[in-house]
């Protein structure tokens, strides 16, 4: 992917040019696109009309788990159940003994992050190593706002059943109605840190070095930011620690180039969550006019979460910004708070990480394509 990344970006002259052909129609991506509306519609829908708490989240995991085909989209979503079952087992478990004692819960969620992040590079299928760390860490990362270990855990097992609900309804759609797709003919010799589909962890998994140095420097950029905001008390930003997550690649320069397609994309979402809360949502009365709502907002957002991965991270940050600024319960909202909120966050976690890629073991990609560390 840190390839892809760095040698994709458009030439200096020719952004025009470049965004033209990264935003151009074709028959699948209308289809993926039509898809990802009726799941995002759908879980609205199901969210506001049986009160499933992290409505937010539950639209996001459709843009999330939705892939270019059928195969690799129920792979990803039942690899996605499992783990995310594993993660909450796990936090649950970890709460027995860190619940009212930060000095455990900290060094616990540096753990969870750290043998996340490792596990992403290590392992064939990095993103499910990922999504266990990561739900394990932010899981734990909550737990101070909670004002009984009771609420505590309604509210992850809430949270396992909005997740759950809709990666099933993702997965069904992708089923029903994304087209099938004609076999690979012949595919590329993998480099020689990637996977080679014979085997569960990459070749050089207990001999490369920067795998070790990648987990600690996303962990120490996300330990960081975290600490900071709960510091200074402006939990509101928690978005830092997950851009810290989110944003990390194997290459400095794919990581900040990720950053920037992080950013871009949480401004333009943040812009319609704006408009929305400003002049939309006061006259809205019932969940038709929100469902239009969302429906034209998904359709942006899956427009570019489509394309390729130039682009298509930048697509999925539209979603995660509007989404999380705008459905904050089951009524209008009206608090601009969180649109700037996201934002600040945002832009901090993307400055963190950039300091701590850019200074602490930075790997740089060769010509080759295989990564050194400078």
């Amino acid at each position: 992917m840190s390839a892809t990344f760095v040698e994709a970006r458009p030439i200096d002259s020719d952004w025009l040019g470049w965004l033209k052909r990264e935003l151009a129609p074709t028959s699948a991506r209308k289809i993926r696109t039509a898809i990802i509306v009726a799941g995002a519609v759908l879980c609205v829908i199901i969210s506001m009309a049986l009160q499933v708490p992290q409505l937010a989240t539950s639209a996001y995991m459709v843009f999330f788990i939705s892939k270019e085909s059928k195969v690799l989209t129920t792979i990803t979503g039942v690899g996605g159940v499992i783990v995310l079952t594993i993660g909450i087992g796990a936090t649950l478990l970890l709460y027995k003994f860190t619940y009212g004692h930060p000095e455990l819960r900290i060094p616990g969620m540096a753990i969870a992050l750290f043998l996340g992040m490792l596990l992403s590079r290590v392992l064939v299928i990095g993103q499910l190593g990922f999504l266990l760390g990561f739900v394990v860490a932010v899981s734990q990362s909550v737990g101070e706002a909670a004002p009984s270990p009771e609420q505590l855990v309604r509210g992850i097992l809430w949270l396992w059943v909005a997740l759950a609900y809709s990666i099933a309804v993702t997965v069904v759609l992708n089923l029903l109605f994304l087209p099938d797709t004609p076999k690979a003919a012949a595919r590329p010799k993998p480099k020689r840190s990637e996977p080679d589909g014979r085997r569960l962890l990459v070749a050089d998994a207990l001999t490369n070095p920067a795998h070790v140095h990648f987990a600690l420097k996303v962990t120490f950029a996300a330990m960081f930011c975290y600490i900071v905001y709960e510091a200074i008390d402006w939990s509101g930003i928690h978005t830092a620690l997950i851009t810290c997550v989110f944003i990390a690649l194997e290459t400095t320069e794919a990581t900040m180039y990720k950053g920037t397609l992080r950013f871009v994309g949480c401004l333009i979402g943040g812009a319609l969550a704006l408009f929305a809360i400003v002049f939309l949502m006061p006259h809205m009365e019932t969940i038709a006019s929100l469902v239009v709502l969302v429906a034209c907002v998904s359709a942006i957002a899956g427009w570019a979460a489509t394309g390729s991965e130039r682009i298509s991270y930048a697509g999925l940050q539209i979603a995660f910004a509007f989404f999380y600024s705008v459905f904050q319960g089951y009524a209008p909202e009206t608090d601009l708070d969180n649109v700037r909120n996201r934002v600040v966050g945002i832009l901090f976690g993307l400055v963190v990480t950039g300091f701590v890629f850019h200074y602490i073991w930075p790997e740089q990609a060769t010509a080759a394509g295989d990564r050194k560390i400078a």
